[in-house]
């Protein structure tokens, strides 16, 4: 008997920071993943304000990379439940920028914007909720629409519209070469949805590693983002900075706290972005370790 041959493996996904951004376009729908502070893909949000994407449309459980991005002048339109850094209530540039006027602003409950996620990942146009009934949600989103359930008494439910976007960034643990991705903190928040829900997804993560040692780094429930979902993957350590991303790192809150202190001046923001932000993510990085070591952290 001939022999089978060998399996081919998978190709691999892997890509640049620049290969990922450089795949966008002005104009498109781009969901986040992480929730608040807390595992952002920064490495890529970074990336994006350093390009010359515009008019973008954010879906986001938004934090900083929300901030970041209308600081820079990239957002057409917000998409989220709510803008915060967890520990600090409300994003200062997103607050700035709803009070200056230059975004606009779809604003969903949390239960309302993961139902739309899911109708996205299933390829439905909507999916039907209580949620928003007899709240502000209808009066200030005047496009939603209801539906009566043909069962029973006819109830009436918000027709809760798909979130779909044309990418979706995310901030994961691990991942192997070939778009596995995996998670090892307390909650995997709404990341994996995001990768169904998009037209494309790109994962960034601390590290890449091969896809048999996946099993070692946590059990096989870690493993949350299929590489069937995912077009590329990029190794970004400490990517997720300074929001968190346990275990491998906690948010950093007095970067975040200084970060929110020079948004609040327009000369100290300059300045921070000066030392920051104007150079590649290697210089970023650099810079936060240079600035710790003068903090004495």
């Amino acid at each position: 008997m001939t022999p089978a041959p060998p399996r081919a493996h998978a190709p691999t996904k892997e890509l640049s920071i620049e290969e990922v951004v450089g795949s966008i376009e002005s104009g498109t729908t781009v969901g986040i993943g992480g929730w608040g502070s807390r595992r952002k893909p920064m490495a890529l949000v970074r990336a994006i304000c350093r390009s010359g994407l515009r008019d973008l449309t954010v879906v986001s459980y938004g934090g900083p990379d929300v901030g970041l991005l209308c600081a820079y002048g990239k957002v057409r339109r917000v998409v989220a439940p709510f803008a915060t850094l967890d520990s600090i209530p409300l994003e200062p540039h997103f607050r700035r920028a709803r009070q200056q006027g230059t975004i606009a602003f779809t604003e969903y409950d949390e239960g309302m914007f993961m139902l739309g996620l899911h109708a996205a990942a299933h390829r439905l146009p909507f999916l039907p909720t209580r949620a928003g009934l007899g709240s502000d949600v209808m009066r200030v989103n005047p496009e939603l629409r209801t539906v009566r359930s043909p069962y029973g008494d006819g109830e009436e439910l918000v027709a809760m519209p798909a979130l779909t976007m044309d990418v979706a960034l995310i901030h994961l643990n691990r991942a192997d070469r070939r778009g596995n991705a995996q998670y090892l903190g307390p909650d995997p928040y709404l990341d994996d949805l995001f990768a169904k829900a998009a037209a494309r997804t790109y994962v960034s993560c601390e590290r890449l590693i091969e896809t048999a040692d996946l099993r070692k780094e946590g059990p096989v429930q870690s493993l949350l983002i299929s590489r069937s979902h995912v077009t590329g993957v990029v190794e970004t350590p400490n990517g997720a900075h300074f929001t968190s991303c346990e275990p491998d790192h906690d948010r950093d809150e007095a970067f975040q706290q200084a970060y929110a202190a020079a948004a609040g001046d327009p000369a100290a923001w300059e300045g921070f972005r000066e030392r920051f932000l104007t150079g590649d993510e290697a210089a970023y990085q650099s810079a936060v370790r240079a600035w710790r070591r003068e903090e004495g952290r």
